[in-house]
């Protein structure tokens, strides 16, 4: 009898232990912020005490946009474009956003909101924004393209309202708006506290493209660093009184050009040259051996919140995660005589890769690819050689699919070489 109650505490002890641990698991959240138009130089120059609060806890690094230059991928260094490689984890060739009209997104690539709720679809996301298109065309708020994604918190239109925000020659209004903006997320952070956030900064952009490399513009940029500091307090105060985690990025979205520092949209090394602020503090040999890019956040993101990405949308990501083990990166695909050369880099040698082709691009128009499996060899090799005569095409697409990751190329044959 004795021993038996002996067994019964044992238990319910186990069991409370068990409970509580479960009950202290902390709700994971996620903000990213993008400030428009800073080039790498410019913030390693410019005093950021917040930014510099924050890469304390995670990392600075410097990051690219614009895709593969001179390649297929090549992407315009353009606001709008910037946004939604970020928000999709491609760069232009998938997402064809191609300036800021964004006449046509393809959503057959889904932003990281769209995979959010498409998988948790009692989380809320939310939208702090000086300008309403980011919320209404790239993420596609109420859109039958985006299976009716609902963005739960918004707060933007406000280049809209020349009432309250009167339009001026010095584009003031467009730092007021800013902090209307950043108001709205400090306030809905701390009393709702979105699972899913994006905070976008104009002024910035507004100020290089007015001024260049000036005293205006590095006054923007410390400006944009006291409000992020004002969102990073928010967090704090969330995870001091709640049970809550917080992830934050902050990144921007194109450079400036080298000669004055008003202009952008063109490839060069300044132009393509942004960065990166997190308090992620568990990164991985990815960031620190190779070259982020802004198409690396969306992954990171999904890894942290839980995301799980159908395999039909991992082989068109472009980006590598950040944190947590990773298979492969940088793929390189050339065709030869008749046969694929295929390299990579292995971050897990111990790994097994498989290689996968595709001779169609249906998933542009929201069809099924059909994939073959051409090898399963030791990621370790770093290279193979596949014959594909059996599978004539000028076009292929090539998956390489780590136990972590997939890496993805597009090769165009030209005829000659057929």
């Amino acid at each position: 009898m004795t021993q038996s109650i002996k067994f019964s505490s044992l238990f319910i002890l186990l069991l409370s232990l068990s409970v509580s641990s479960h009950a202290q698991k902390k709700v994971q959240k996620t903000l990213f912020i993008i400030a428009d138009g800073i080039s790498a130089d410019v913030i390693e120059r410019t005093a950021t005490p917040n930014l510099n609060l924050i890469a304390k806890k995670g990392k600075y690094m410097r990051a690219h946009v614009g895709g593969g230059k001179d390649t297929y991928s090549q992407t315009p260094t353009i606001s709008a474009v910037g946004y939604n490689s970020l928000l999709t984890g491609t760069w232009v060739n998938k997402h064809n956003v191609w300036d800021n009209d964004i006449k046509a997104p393809n959503y057959n690539y889904p932003t990281i909101f769209r995979l959010f709720k498409d998988q948790y679809t009692d989380k809320k996301i939310a939208i702090f924004s000086s300008w309403q298109d980011n919320r209404t065309k790239l993420a596609g708020d109420g859109l039958a393209a985006t299976n009716q994604l609902h963005v739960d918190e918004h707060a933007d239109g406000y280049e809209l309202d020349t009432l309250n925000f009167k339009h001026d020659k010095m584009r003031d209004f467009m730092h007021r708006i800013d902090e209307k903006v950043i108001d709205e997320a400090v306030s809905r952070i701390k009393t709702k506290a979105p699972d899913l956030s994006w905070v976008y900064l104009e002024y910035t952009d507004d100020m290089g493209h007015m001024y260049g490399d000036s005293p205006q513009y590095t006054h923007a940029v410390e400006l944009m660093d006291q409000q992020v500091g004002r969102i990073w307090n928010a967090i704090q105060y969330r995870e001091q009184n709640f049970n809550e985690e917080w992830l934050i990025f902050i990144t921007s979205d194109h450079g400036r050009d080298e000669k004055t520092g008003r202009n952008h949209g063109g490839q060069s090394e300044r132009q393509r040259s942004t960065w990166i602020v997190t308090n992620a503090a568990k990164l991985n040999t990815y960031q620190q051996y190779y070259f982020p890019g802004i198409v690396d956040i969306m992954p990171s993101i999904a890894a942290y919140m839980h995301i799980d990405i159908p395999v039909a949308q991992k082989r068109e990501i472009d980006g590598i995660s950040l944190t947590g083990p990773v298979s492969v990166a940088q793929p390189v695909v050339n065709y030869i005589q008749g046969s694929l050369d295929i390299c990579w880099k292995a971050l897990d040698k111990a790994d097994k890769v498989k290689i996968w082709v595709c001779r169609e691009n249906n998933i542009k128009e929201g069809k099924a690819d059909y994939y073959q499996l051409l090898a399963e060899i030791p990621a370790g090799t770093e290279h193979a050689t596949l014959s594909v005569k059996n599978l004539p095409s000028s076009f292929y697409k090539i998956c390489i699919e780590g136990r972590y990751n997939t890496v993805n190329q597009w090769i165009t044959v030209r005829p000659a070489d057929l």
